[in-house]
């Protein structure tokens, strides 16, 4: 059996001067559209959030303090006999 190399070689099928640049086959394109879409749709829906939301009151009880929102005990009135 001869070892072929070159121009006209065949690698898996597919000879080596039928197939172009990765970037011009379907099938990358379509692998990369899935994680591109969501990257951009979680942009979009950060970008939202801070402009409609970002200086809206806490009216649930919880006190803001920098980044960190936390809840304060409700104040229970003493044991009366």
């Amino acid at each position: 059996m001869t070892h072929q190399s070159g121009v006209g070689a065949v690698q898996g099928g597919v000879s080596a001067e039928a197939s172009g640049p990765w970037w011009r086959e379907p099938w990358p394109w379509l692998l990369m559209a899935g994680p591109a879409l969501a990257v951009i749709g979680c942009v979009i829906t950060i970008i939202l959030a801070v402009q409609n939301f970002s200086d809206e009151a806490i009216e649930d009880g919880g006190v803001k303090q920098g980044l960190v929102v936390s809840r304060q005990a409700p104040d229970t009135p003493p044991d009366q006999p």
